[in-house]
């Protein structure tokens, strides 16, 4: 295998450039395909993006963890996976800020997307129950890597329960966007030649986003700071681009549940990211390698989540920038996050 570590600095910043490239216009394509395929197969837009456009924008970061645990990294791994979640969330806000009719948690409520917020903060919380607990392994592996995936499962049909049969309805107003209005662009094609094009452009993310991952390792290993400093702010960063390109593109085309589908969807499979770190890291329990920075990430996660929650709750429907209390508060709690990871991560 290839090791961008030992290419010449152009060549890495060249491959660097061509993924971005390659995930800005798949992702933007993609986004596209979604908003109608989340329609005809009535799956819905909020359960769409956290089953199939969460998990394929998050393809990178799972490789980036798993490799990076398989070689012995487990610092790495953690940080990349849970790092990325906080940058995720905040991009959510960046989304919002594009949209300009209302606040987004405003024009998008519905239960599905509570009820994605809630499993998010149940998937988080594991890992730190599990840290306090005796290092149990069997075969090298902690039952909770098995026990996250199935409450995941389990917390999607739940997502597709409140879609299908709410037990509660968001109050209608003027800026509420309902899924019956199609995107601005609309596409046409057979099913099949759909869920096609979402293939396609998904291995062309997810090839492009480990692309990203791997150079952006090699471009950030010579400044000489810790992992856990790369792996939370750096390559989480990096492999979270294409979740900020498909809510991006998903607002501007008006699939509003979609965009928080994909961000709340792609983070809580990003927890998964964890139990396959787990899977991969053969010393043992990679829950008992979670340190200071690391349990600093699930705590601060929780918090932007439940912030979130509170924003889809209170649906204020304009604020500071047009983005809400929720906006403002989930932006200064990232940028908390990254001076104290900065801080802590430097030689």
């Amino acid at each position: 295998m290839l090791d961008p570590a030992s290419w010449p600095l152009p060549a890495n910043i060249a491959v660097f450039i061509a993924a971005t490239v390659s995930i800005l216009f798949c992702g933007v394509a993609m986004t596209r395909v979604s908003a109608t395929l989340a329609k005809i197969t009535g799956f819905g837009e909020a359960f769409f993006g956290a089953l199939f456009l969460g998990a394929i924008t998050s393809l990178s970061g799972t490789v980036t963890s798993t490799a990076a645990a398989a070689q012995g990294h487990p610092n790495l791994a953690l940080a990349n996976a849970l790092g990325g979640i906080p940058a995720q969330t905040a991009f959510l806000v960046i989304a919002d800020i594009f949209y300009r009719k209302a606040n987004l948690e405003h024009s998008a409520a519905s239960a599905a997307s509570l009820v994605q917020g809630a499993l998010l903060i149940a998937l988080l919380s594991m890992p730190l129950v599990v840290m306090t607990m005796p290092p149990w392994t069997v075969w090298g592996i902690h039952p909770a890597s098995i026990v996250i995936p199935a409450a995941y499962i389990g917390g999607l049909r739940l997502i597709r329960h409140a879609y299908k049969l709410p037990m509660w309805q968001p109050r209608k107003t003027s800026a509420t966007q309902t899924e019956e209005k199609p995107p601005k662009e609309d596409i046409h094609g057979s099913p099949v030649s759909l869920w096609g094009r979402f293939a396609v452009y998904g291995a062309v993310v997810g090839t492009a986003g480990y692309a990203l991952s791997q150079t952006g390792i090699a471009l950030s290993k010579g400044f000489g700071v810790s992992e856990t400093l790369i792996g939370a702010v750096f390559t989480a960063v990096v492999t979270s681009l294409p979740e900020l390109v498909t809510c991006l593109s998903a607002v501007r085309q008006g699939a509003l549940n979609l965009a928080i589908g994909d961000i709340l969807g792609g983070n809580s499979f990003d927890v998964l990211f964890v139990a396959f770190s787990d899977i991969a890291y053969r010393t043992g329990s990679i829950y008992h390698v979670l340190e200071r920075q690391h349990v600093f990430l699930i705590s601060i996660t929780i918090l932007m989540t439940a912030v979130l929650l509170l924003g889809l709750l209170r649906r204020e429907k304009h604020g500071i920038g047009n983005i809400g209390f929720e906006g403002i508060l989930v932006l200064v709690l990232y940028a908390l996050t990254l001076g104290v990871l900065i801080v802590q991560g430097l030689p």
